[in-house]
């Protein structure tokens, strides 16, 4: 079998096109490791929280007025708790699909959200950004943009997310129309939209309309949000009035409880798991009163801490085992569940890095994570999205594609009783037909990976992972083109972007 040459294996390992399946669909089963009595234990402290302990709708009294339409009446001692019949608050989330397909602007690109399905999302949220030549800094629109190209470019992310940096540099009453506006220009991957205010969550509602039209809008999910709850037991108007503006539209909500263990939310698993539960639930519940179906994916992004510090710890036995369980009620609820990814407290792209990052988004895979945001780029606890760390972070995703989506191929092919016989005992199955058929897609090969032997590497240069991953999202950018787009909605986005920049005034806090 003639030997394919380094030199050609080394210059493919720029994507200029996308062209990977857009999501993943599910052959491998799921890890469940809590057995029936166990997990009814679990559902009767969720119960038990919603129906004794109640969970606040804070600042929002419109959200206060749709649960007394509803027939609750909030009580406690701001007047804003939330007690309900726990059989109520489950029959509410039964309205809600099992799952749903957001559209991308390519409707190659569309994503399905729920069942066996799942989706790669990159970071989210971080103020900074840090690569090899430049270090850590506050992000920039400009570190923004790079960030979104390559999460369009890379085949293994297959949703763009939101805020995969802040772009510090324009004003955070601002920055929301930048930020949707390069999304949906830069890439046409499905994406995520604003939820800070009901403003910009309504201008990212409006900026969808544009982009897809009304009537298709209408018919269909083209929009996700996602947002926390203020854990222990509250919702501010923040989540209350973002499941308002996208609910009431059909427009799909990711809620997540980010509960640290111990601060958050009691320091045992179990009780914090079955919290996260109920404040999910509650506001599943809460979107179906805005609008019964409205699409919802259950959060869970519970992290253990370090009780010295205070400082959240990633990739821990605790959260790990907590995926696993989450994965399991929320089949048992019939919700799409979105959980973290390749999560970490390192500084930099380092061995702890990789064994937290490691252990967290092999955990979310088996549990069955549908939708997984900061599967690719998160460091120093959310605060950073590391440019390497995305470019290797999303490399490693493509073996989760491998083994979620085939699992073991048990077909006639697979079992390769031709090449038996042409291979004579002791020689080997090098250069059969059945190797020839199958040597390009028999192994996932990661791009940054190193398998080569020391001479060629030191040939190379002896670049270790970060660097090589330094070169490569470098020439990715150098290779990148933008998606065609339709002239006349690009200039009516940009328009409705200048239009609300002249109203709003900048405020940077």
């Amino acid at each position: 079998m003639a030997r394919r040459s380094r030199s050609s294996r080394r210059t493919s390992s720029v994507e200029t096109a996308v062209h990977a399946s857009p999501f993943i669909r599910r052959a491998l089963p799921y890890f469940d490791v809590l057995d029936d009595e166990q997990l009814e234990k679990l559902e009767a402290q969720v119960d038990w929280l919603l129906e004794n302990v109640g969970i606040a709708f804070r600042d929002d009294p419109a959200a206060l007025a749709i649960w007394r339409q509803a027939g609750v009446e909030p009580g406690g001692e701001y007047g804003d708790l939330i007690k309900a019949d726990a059989k109520w608050i489950r029959e509410l989330c039964a309205k809600a699909p099992s799952q749903f397909t957001q559209i991308a602007r390519n409707r190659d690109r569309d994503v399905i959200i729920g069942g066996r399905h799942q989706v790669f999302a990159p970071v989210y949220g971080s103020p900074f950004v840090r690569d090899l030549e430049g270090g850590r800094r506050y992000a920039t629109f400009d570190d923004f943009q790079k960030l979104v190209k390559l999460t369009y470019m890379h085949p293994h992310l297959h949703h763009g997310g939101f805020v995969v940096a802040e772009p510090t540099d324009i004003a955070v009453s601002k920055r929301h129309l930048d930020m949707v506006y390069a999304h949906m220009t830069l890439s046409d991957k499905p994406h995520l939209g604003a939820i800070t205010e009901k403003e910009r969550a309504q201008d990212t509602v409006d900026m969808v309309e544009i982009l897809f039209g009304a009537e298709t809008m209408a018919k269909n999910v083209c929009i996700m949000a996602n947002v926390n709850t203020n854990s222990p037991l509250l919702v501010d108007k923040v989540a209350s009035e973002a499941i308002q503006v996208y609910s009431a539209r059909g427009q799909a909500m990711v809620v997540t409880p980010f509960i640290l263990t111990g601060a958050m939310g009691p320091v045992s698993t179990a009780a914090s798991v079955a919290q996260a539960m109920a404040e999910t639930m509650i506001c599943c519940a809460f979107a179906q009163l805005v609008r019964p179906g409205a699409p919802f994916v259950m959060g869970n992004f519970l992290s253990s801490m370090s009780l010295k510090s205070g400082a959240p710890t990633f990739g821990m036995p605790e959260p790990v085992l907590s995926n696993y369980v989450i994965g399991q009620l929320a089949r048992r609820i019939g919700l799409p569940l979105r959980c973290g990814g390749s999560l970490t407290a390192s500084k930099i792209e380092d061995s702890q890095a990789a064994y937290e990052s490691a252990d967290s988004m092999h955990s979310t895979m088996l549990a069955g994570s549908n939708f997984t945001l900061h599967s690719a780029g998160w460091l120093e606890g959310g605060l950073v999205t590391g440019f390497e760390k995305l470019i290797m972070d999303a490399d490693r995703l493509g073996s989760y594609q491998k083994l979620s989506g085939l699992g073991l191929e048990t077909d006639e092919n697979a079992f390769a009783r031709d090449a038996y016989e042409e291979v004579e005992p002791g020689g080997h199955f090098l250069g059969t037909a059945h190797t020839m058929r199958n040597y390009q897609t028999a192994f996932y090969e990661p791009k940054l990976t190193d398998s080569e032997n020391v001479e060629s590497w030191e040939e190379g240069g002896a670049l270790d992972m970060r660097q090589r991953a330094y070169a490569r999202w470098n020439k990715m950018l150098e290779a990148y083109e933008p998606p065609p787009i339709d002239i006349a909605k690009k200039e009516e986005l940009a328009a409705y972007v200048a239009r609300r920049k002249e109203e709003i005034p900048d405020a940077w806090y």
